[in-house]
């Protein structure tokens, strides 16, 4: 099907009385294809009918655009054609002057024999032949509201919009009437968008469901493909092995949206602890707040922040609380002596998970520090056995009784995951052929150079460091993996976010400011002076921080672009669909059940609305995750609406279990209230 139009990146806000504005709809992306059936559901309030109104061109975005055949809507027009739910209907018409009003208003070219056989013909199709002479008083609800679907498909409009065209109608005049939709918009071979708030219905008339998130600012949560056969009888439908799982799925993304909306509402209405006093004004005093972090070059934005004076001193007071080991830094995190931390990616989502070893904790993430930085260094004794690629590493392995011993900085962490994927990937069973052991970074270079591992994955500071020394040489980078992977996330207790959003939304604003910089080449010098200072990396920071990247072996060295990533290609916006990809590795490797609730999951971890909130705060532009499918190193595509289909295309995988998870309660064993000074 060739692409009819486009909806691209329209937000839509209203004016209040206050001088302010509600938002109705955010950053919402969607083609629509030619002869398609689309379905819009979702709670009340989730701008169902704003979207539907803007695509018929009955009002105008408040940014972004909807491009139809190459050109914009800016306003209504007969190939467009809209069915609202009251039916419209001029009383002292009959059935066939109301539909002739349309066709002779837009069509009067057209000589007056040709109109009035269209009318015919369209009230033929809609079987209204016997009632054209009635008047709507005489018309039951059902055949007034088939008398507004012929007056639209009369114009033969591209697009028809319905704006839950049978929600006042009895079940019986429903069901009759969707079946003659489908029916006519078939025949026809209409583009037909539709609003409703039945399941059912969305999935027997529907190519493609697309779920709106709950307002404000409502957006696009999951598109689901109905591959039900066409042409479609009610109850072959409802006989389909497919159907009641595509049901519940409906049916789960909006208990999911309602819960998600209840626990927001009561972490907003009821206070948490640590709340900051409502008596002590932020410009009266500053809070400190304790970041844990792990010196490394994603450290990079906090010590430019702090350097450079970038956080609003009037509102919070940063003090860095460096560690050697990760699990000690989630430790503090979890116990509140910290207030937020700079964690690997996946930390948000394994503590809420539970699945570092702790108990389950109610993580949220509203920006991403840093992707990219990672590489896989090898020993020398490594490249005395032939091993430069990945296919090398593969047959080596293979010829040995022994699994490879590779260091990481934390267990079922980022770099474990990326590993895990490249590795199978070239044929390696990550499972029985490696062995993963947890170092701290300043251990890695040790353990190395002793032959306790025979390898480590780390950021380039560590590679760097032993790349310089001679004792070790780089296999791959994690550009050959997931190039704009997320690396380092800022992650702190959902109810300190709900109690503090002004200090955290200062926090992220000038770690925002300073990530800007840290992409900027000519702040190289700059930013190297910083991280030499001994608080952060210490004088060997210019060697990680060098323009070429050393691979060693006796290779030249390479220039990698954006090789660390701080703000450049929306780097800092904390992105759901990476969320969904790593859910669906904790689950290919048994490390836990696929939620079959994930968007309720990753709705709580995951908070673009906080970075959106920074990112205006710091001046900056407007950012937003993409729902674009991506593809790793494997070059399997991952489409965040379909994971499980992703899980079954893997090359030997077996399908995990999907099974619901809990959330932990909202605001439990949330950190101390911050000190005031």
């Amino acid at each position: 099907m060739g692409k009819l139009m486009t909806v691209d990146d329209v937000s839509q806000s209203f004016p209040l009385k206050d001088g302010g504005h509600y938002i109705a709809i955010k950053d919402i992306d969607l083609e629509i294809h030619e002869g398609e059936f689309i379905s819009l559901i979702g709670h009340s309030g989730c701008g169902k009918s704003t979207l539907l109104n803007l695509l018929a061109g009955l009002s105008q975005a408040s940014s972004g655009g909807i491009v139809m055949d190459g050109r914009q809507v800016t306003d209504p027009g007969p190939e467009r054609m809209v069915v609202f739910q009251n039916y419209s209907l001029l009383p002292w018409q009959t059935v066939r002057q109301n539909v002739a009003m349309a066709v002779n208003n837009v069509m009067h070219d057209l000589p007056a024999p040709a109109r009035q056989e269209r009318v015919d013909r369209t009230l033929a199709m809609v079987g209204l032949e016997a009632a054209k002479d009635k008047f709507p008083k005489e018309l039951s609800g059902g055949m007034k509201q088939r008398v507004a679907i012929a007056r639209a498909l009369a114009l033969q409009p591209r697009l028809l919009l319905l704006d839950e065209p049978f929600g006042a109608l009895d079940a019986l005049t429903r069901g009759n009437l969707q079946q003659q939709l489908m029916q006519i918009c078939q025949n026809a071979g209409v583009t037909t968008v539709m609003v409703t708030h039945d399941v059912d219905e969305a999935l027997l008339l529907s190519d493609r469901v697309v779920m709106m998130t709950n307002g404000p600012e409502a957006g696009i949560g999951q598109i689901l493909q109905v591959p039900l056969p066409r042409p479609r009888q009610r109850l072959e439908v409802m006989e389909h092995p497919d159907y009641y799982g595509l049901r519940g799925e409906l049916i789960g993304f909006l208990q999911q949206q309602r819960r998600l909306k209840q626990r927001r509402t009561s972490l907003a209405t009821a206070p948490a602890p640590g709340a900051v006093n409502a008596s002590r004004p932020f410009h009266r005093s500053a809070t400190v707040v304790r970041l844990g972090v792990v010196p490394g070059l994603d450290v990079a934005p906090l010590a430019m922040a702090i350097d450079l004076k970038l956080f609003d001193e009037a509102v919070l007071q940063v003090v860095p609380v460096p560690f050697a080991h990760w699990q000690r830094l989630e430790e503090q995190l979890l116990n509140g002596s910290l207030h937020g931390a700079i964690t690997a990616a996946t930390a948000p989502l394994a503590l809420t998970l539970g699945l570092s070893g702790q108990r389950p904790w109610s993580a949220v993430t509203p920006m991403t520090v840093s992707r990219n930085g990672n590489a896989l260094c090898l020993g020398l004794p490594m490249l005395a056995q032939g091993v430069r690629t990945l296919g090398d590493l593969a047959r080596w392995l293979n010829s040995q009784d022994q699994p490879l011993r590779i260091g990481v900085p934390q267990r079922r962490a980022i770099a474990e995951v990326l590993l895990r994927h490249w590795l199978a990937s070239g044929g390696i069973d990550p499972e029985r052929q490696v062995r993963f052991e947890a170092l701290s970074p300043m251990a890695m270079h040790g353990a190395l150079r002793t032959r306790q591992v025979d390898g480590f994955c780390a950021g380039r500071y560590r590679v760097a460091e032993i790349v310089q020394d001679g004792q070790g040489y780089v296999l791959a980078t994690d550009l050959d993996i997931w190039s704009g992977h997320p690396e380092k996330s800022l992650t702190c207790s959902e109810a300190w976010a709900a109690a503090h959003p002004e200090i955290l939304e200062a926090l992220c604003s000038g770690l925002m400011r300073a990530a800007e910089r840290c992409d900027d080449g000519g702040q190289r010098e700059a930013l190297t002076q910083v991280l030499s200072q001994p608080q952060w990396l210490g004088t060997r920071a210019a060697i990680a921080l060098q323009r070429q990247f050393e691979f060693g072996a006796g290779t030249e060295p390479k220039a990698l672009l954006r090789f660390n990533q701080f703000h450049a290609d929306r780097a800092c916006v904390p992105n759901p669909a990476e969320g969904a990809w790593l859910l669906s590795q904790f689950s290919r490797w048994g490390w836990c059940p696929f939620p079959s609730n994930r968007l309720e999951v990753l709705g709580q971890v995951y908070r673009p609305d906080l970075c959106a909130a920074a990112l205006q705060r710091a001046g900056l532009a407007s950012l937003r995750p993409t729902r674009e499918a991506f593809a790793l190193a494997d070059g399997l595509v991952f489409d965040q609406d379909d994971p499980l289909g992703y899980l079954k295309s893997l090359p030997g995988s077996v399908q995990p279990p999907v099974a619901p998870v809990a959330l932990p309660v909202a605001g439990a064993a949330a950190p101390h209230s911050p000190a005031h000074r």
